[in-house]
C-alpha cells in the first residue's frame, strides 16, 4: 500500500529550483520538502537537467509523463518497507532544450532557494590552485555569451543579474553535495565565475546571496530495470522512476538563508550555526568507511556492499580502522556518541534491500580518497600513529584501479578526473608509479616515506597472496 501526498498537488507552488535531479536528491532534499508542503505549500521544487544527452531527454520525458510524481520505497535493515508517492517535484526542465525557461524560473521572485547536487567534482575548482577554473571550455563559452549560459554557474549568475537589475532579492544558493563545507565550495565557485563576468555583480551577490553549509546523508542505490520491476510489484504502482533508499536519513544545515526558507525543522532537518563537527563524523566514518570496505571488497569479488560487510575479515578491518584510526582523532558533535554512530554505519552497510554496488561506491575514487581519507591520514602521519590500515586502504584502491579481481574477472572503475597520464599511472605494473596520482595530494606535503613503503609492500602481498593476506592484524 502506497502513501499518497497529504496535500492538493495542484495547490502547491515552487519556491526552489534544483539542478541535478538524481536519485539522491529525490530521496533526500525532495523527501524533506515533501513532508512540509501540507503546511507550507509555496516551497515545491522545479528540477533542472543540464545536459542534452539521449539519456537526459528520456529522463525528462519520463518525468513529464508522470506529472513528475514518483514512488520512494524506504527499507530498514530488518527488511521492513514503506512506500510513498512523492509530489514535491512539480516540474522538470531540460536546460539545453529551453534555456530561457530555466532563467525565467530562476529570476522569478517566488524562487527563494536554488539548490544543487552536481557531484563532488562538479564545482570546477582547480585542484592545484584551489581557485575556480576559468580555463574550462564551457565556462569560457558562458563568459563570452553570459546571457545564454550552459553551465550551472552561468545560469545562477545570469539569474542573479536579472534579479538585481529588477530591484529584486537574491536567492540562497544551497549545495546538497557530499562535500566538506559544501556551501563554502559553492561560494568560491559561483563568485569565481561572477568576478570573471562582472566584479560589481559579484560584489552584489557576495553581499546579498547566502551559501549555507550542509551535511547530507542517505544511502540511495542505483535502480536497475530488475530492481524497478521488484519495486513496482511490491507497491502495485506502474512507475517508470521508482526509487529505493534506506530508512535512515540526516540533514544538518546552517540556518543562513538570504530570502526565507521552508520550515525544514518540522521534517527533521537539524538547523545549526556550524555543521563542521557533523561533517567530520560523517565524512571520516560513514564515507571513509564505505570506500575502506569497498576497495578491497571489489578485489575479493563482491558486487554489493551488504555482501562485503558479511565478510568477517573485511568487517574486522573496517572496525579496526574506525576504532583505532578515526575515533581517537575525532570530535563528536553534541548529542552523539562516536561508538553509536559506528554501530549505525555497520548496520546501514548490512542493509540487503539497498543492493548498493561496490563499484558505485568506488567510482570517482580520486575525489573520494581526497575528501574522505585526508584528515585521518594527516592525523596518523603527524601523530606518528600506526599506518598499516591506512596503507592497506591505499594499496587496495590502487590494485582496484587495475580492473581485475582475484577471481580473474574484469570490471571498469570510473575515474572521471583522471586523464590519459593518470590512467597510465593507475595501470602501471610496478608498485610505485601510482603513488604519484592526485588522489594522494592531500598529504603530499608531509613526510610520506614510511606510508609509501607500507603501501608498496602491501600491494606486493595483494598481488602475490591475495587481499586477505594483506589485511593488517
Amino acid at each position: 500500500m502506497s502513501r499518497l501526498p497529504p496535500y492538493d498537488i495542484d495547490g502547491i507552488k515552487p519556491g526552489i529550483v534544483h539542478f541535478g535531479v538524481g536519485n539522491f536528491f529525490r530521496a533526500h532534499e525532495a523527501f524533506y520538502v515533501e513532508q512540509i508542503l501540507e503546511h507550507a505549500p509555496d516551497w515545491a521544487i522545479v528540477g533542472v537537467g543540464l545536459t542534452g544527452s539521449d539519456r537526459s531527454k528520456k529522463k525528462a520525458e519520463e518525468f513529464k509523463a508522470q506529472d513528475c510524481l514518483y514512488s520512494l520505497t524506504e527499507t530498514a535493515p530488518s527488511g521492513k518497507s514503506t512506500v510513498r508517492v512523492m509530489g514535491a517535484l512539480r516540474d522538470y526542465l531540460l536546460a539545453p532544450a529551453d534555456p530561457e525557461a530555466v532563467l525565467k524560473h530562476l529570476a522569478d521572485p517566488a524562487i527563494r532557494i536554488v539548490s544543487m547536487t552536481i557531484t563532488e567534482g562538479g564545482y570546477n575548482i582547480n585542484e592545484t590552485t584551489g581557485a575556480f577554473d576559468l580555463e574550462n571550455a564551457a565556462v569560457k563559452a558562458d563568459l563570452q555569451n553570459p546571457e545564454k549560459p550552459s553551465t550551472v554557474f552561468g545560469y545562477v549568475v545570469e539569474a542573479l543579474r536579472r534579479r538585481r537589475d529588477a530591484g529584486g532579492k537574491a536567492f540562497t544558493v544551497m549545495s546538497c553535495d557530499n562535500l566538506r563545507h559544501n556551501g563554502n565550495v559553492a561560494r568560491k565557485a559561483f563568485l569565481g565565475y561572477a568576478k570573471a563576468r562582472d566584479p560589481e555583480l559579484a560584489k552584489w551577490i557576495e553581499e546579498n546571496a547566502t551559501f549555507p553549509n550542509g551535511m547530507v546523508d542517505r544511502i540511495t542505490p542505483t535502480v536497475s530495470p530488475e530492481i524497478a520491476k521488484k519495486l513496482n510489484a511490491a507497491s502495485g504502482l506502474d512507475d517508470d522512476l521508482p526509487l529505493v533508499a534506506e530508512d535512515f536519513h540526516q540533514w544538518v544545515l546552517e540556518d543562513q538563508f538570504a530570502n526565507g526558507r521552508p520550515p525544514l525543522e518540522k521534517a527533521g532537518v537539524q538547523l545549526v550555526d556550524d555543521v563542521t563537527d557533523w561533517e567530520h563524523v560523517k565524512i571520516r566514518m560513514l564515507n571513509a568507511g564505505h570506500i575502506t570496505l569497498c576497495f578491497p571488497g571489489i578485489l575479493v569479488g563482491y558486487e554489493n556492499v551488504d555482501e562485503a560487510i558479511e565478510d568477517k575479515d573485511l568487517l574486522g578491518n573496517l572496525k579496526n580502522y574506525l576504532n583505532k584510526d578515526v575515533i581517537p582523532t575525532l570530535k563528536a558533535p553534541p548529542g552523539m556518541t562516536l561508538e553509536g554512530y559506528r554501530d549505525s554505519v555497520i548496520s546501514r552497510f548490512s542493509n540487503k534491500a539497498m543492493s548498493d554496488q561496490t563499484l558505485r561506491i568506488a567510482s570517482d575514487g580520486c575525489s573520494k580518497v581526497q575528501v574522505f581519507w585526508t584528515e585521518t591520514v594527516r592525523r596518523a602521519i603527524e601523530g606518528k600513529r600506526d599506518l598499516s590500515r591506512i596503507a592497506f586502504g591505499i594499496a587496495s584502491y590502487l590494485e582496484m584501479l587495475r580492473g581485475r579481481n582475484e577471481k580473474g574477472e574484469t570490471y571498469e572503475s570510473s575515474e572521471p578526473t583522471y586523464g590519459e597520464a593518470e590512467k597510465k599511472l593507475a595501470k602501471a605494473d610496478d608498485f610505485e608509479s601510482a603513488l604519484k596520482l592526485p588522489a594522494f595530494d592531500g598529504w603530499r606535503d608531509l613526510d610520506t616515506s614510511e606510508l609509501d613503503q607500507k603501501v608498496i609492500a602491501l600491494r606486493k602481498v595483494i598481488r602475490e597472496k591475495g587481499v586477505k593476506a594483506a589485511i593488517p592484524a
